[in-house]
């Protein structure tokens, strides 16, 4: 049996500042073929739901991620993300341990917009707007708190009163009610819903980074096309993008100008005036997860 690690394990297997020089090293492997992460293999469910299937492998490590998304389980007071991620001996393929799913989807992603954030703005961010009260806006809170301490986090949401719960609920981080909508005084947007519809489309706005995560299928999308077209555009996943990176399709993006992330972290790309960074996902991110993972693990800080 190998070992398995609940939620809480998972979590402090992945600490933020580890995570986001590993994924940024993962993102380099990956562009230059070092990481094989195939396309992920998506199957409907009931009600709505998806079932994703993402494997990759690197010389040292190979991983499989299998995690149901099903975005009617609000309706049930039951978790929208469920699955694990499994790592595996690259080279005997003998499996190592198993770690939380949407924990792990969770941290790597908001480990990702802080690397987003770090790399796309000139100086770091004093207020940041979440849209979204689920579980990746709860990790992203704890990330973006993490590394920038004193920022002001607004977080908006259907209704005020399910802001005020999601803020009762992170009180220890300061997150207050997005209650003026002024979004003037933003410095950067962070998309983070199973909304199939825009729910940001303010003017673009040098200065100011949107994130988006939320969408990751081509009838989704969270960004509104003027906003979208009307900004520099980064990926983390170019190839991913172009297959599920809904607000970027359903706008009519010319992919010749999108700009991977890989290439910011190079050096070989300026982004300038507003920037939008789409954040789609990819098994190599969960792979550098399970590097750190396997870090922890083998200096005896499992728990």
């Amino acid at each position: 049996m190998i070992q398995r690690f609940d939620t809480k394990s998972t979590e402090n297997l992945l600490p933020f500042n580890l995570l986001v020089g590993e994924l940024e090293r993962a993102v380099g492997e990956y562009a230059a073929g070092k990481i094989t992460s195939p396309e992920r293999l998506v199957t409907p469910l009931a009600a709505g739901g998806v079932m994703l299937s993402m494997p990759a492998s690197a010389h040292d490590i190979a991983v499989h991620k299998l995690v149901n998304v099903c975005p009617s389980n609000f309706s049930r007071n039951l978790a929208t993300i469920n699955g694990e991620v499994v790592a595996y001996d690259a080279v005997t393929g003998v499996s190592l341990f198993a770690l939380d799913g949407p924990t792990v989807t969770g941290r790597r992603t908001a480990a990702l917009t802080l690397s987003a954030i770090s790399r796309l703005r000139k100086t770091p961010p004093k207020v940041i707007a979440i849209i979204g009260t689920g579980k990746q806006a709860s990790t992203h809170v704890q990330a973006l708190s993490s590394f920038y301490p004193g920022v002001d986090l607004v977080v908006a949401g259907i209704s005020r009163q399910e802001e005020e719960q999601f803020c009762a609920r992170h009180s220890v981080w300061s997150v207050k009610p997005f209650a003026d909508r002024d979004w003037s005084r933003i410095d950067v947007v962070v998309t983070l819903t199973t909304s199939k519809t825009p729910v940001y489309a303010e003017t673009a706005v040098q200065g100011r980074l949107i994130v988006g995560v939320g969408a990751f299928t081509p009838d989704a999308a969270e960004v509104g096309k003027e906003t979208v077209l009307a900004s520099a555009v980064v990926v983390d996943d170019p190839a991913g993008a172009r297959q599920e990176a809904g607000d970027l399709i359903q706008a009519g993006i010319d992919w010749s100008g999108v700009i991977p992330l890989g290439d910011v972290l190079k050096g070989t790309a300026n982004v300038a005036g507003a920037a939008f960074f789409k954040s789609v996902g990819c098994a190599a991110w969960d792979l550098a997860a399970c590097r750190v993972a396997r870090e922890m693990i083998a200096g005896g800080k499992a728990s």
